[in-house]
C-alpha cells in the first residue's frame, strides 16, 4: 500500500498540471507529446505577464529543452516596484519548472537593461542539449511607464 502511494504521488508530480498553466495543444493523435502554455505574473513586477510554450513529453523521463517566451506590459509599472529587484546583469529567477527527473529545469530570468531601461526576460534550459542551451528571450520597454519617466532614482 505504501509503494502504491508513493507512485500515484510520483505520477502526479510528473503528469499533473500547473497552476499556471493557461493551454495544452496537442500535436497528434499518435503522439504523447503536448505544447503546454504557462502564465507568469512577474513576482516583483505584477504589471509584466509572460507567456511560456514548452514541449512536455507526457510517457518520457525528460521533456525537450526547447521554449519560447513572450512577455507583455499588462498592468502598471511604476518606479516602486524596482526598489527590490536584482539590478546586476544576471538579474532574479522568477520562474522555474522541472523539465526532467534528471535535474532538467526550465527558468525564466529577469533581467534589467539599466541604459535602455528595459526588463529582459530569458527562459532557458538548465541542461545542454545537442551542443546547446536553448533559450529564448522577450523584452518590455519602460517607455511610457511611470517606472521610465522616474528611472533615474530608481537606480541608484
Amino acid at each position: 500500500m505504501k509503494h502504491s502511494i508513493i507512485v500515484i504521488s510520483l505520477i502526479f508530480a510528473l503528469f499533473g498540471c500547473s497552476d499556471s498553466e493557461v493551454g495544452d495543444v496537442s500535436l497528434g493523435l499518435f503522439t504523447t507529446k503536448d505544447i503546454k502554455i504557462d502564465a507568469l505574473q512577474d513576482p516583483l513586477i505584477p504589471g509584466v505577464t509572460c507567456h511560456i510554450s514548452s514541449i512536455e513529453a507526457n510517457l518520457d523521463l525528460a521533456d525537450p529543452s526547447d521554449s519560447s517566451i513572450a512577455c507583455r506590459q499588462t498592468g502598471p509599472i511604476t518606479s516602486a516596484m524596482f526598489a527590490d529587484i536584482d539590478k546586476s546583469a544576471s538579474g532574479d529567477v522568477v520562474f522555474k519548472k522541472s523539465k526532467s527527473i534528471f535535474f532538467k529545469n526550465m527558468k525564466v530570468r529577469r533581467i534589467y537593461d539599466q541604459k535602455s531601461q528595459t526588463l529582459m526576460y530569458v527562459s532557458y534550459s538548465t541542461k545542454e542539449t545537442s551542443g546547446s542551451f536553448k533559450h529564448s528571450l522577450s523584452t518590455v520597454p519602460l517607455w511610457g511607464t511611470q517606472a521610465y519617466q522616474s528611472a533615474s532614482t530608481v537606480i541608484d
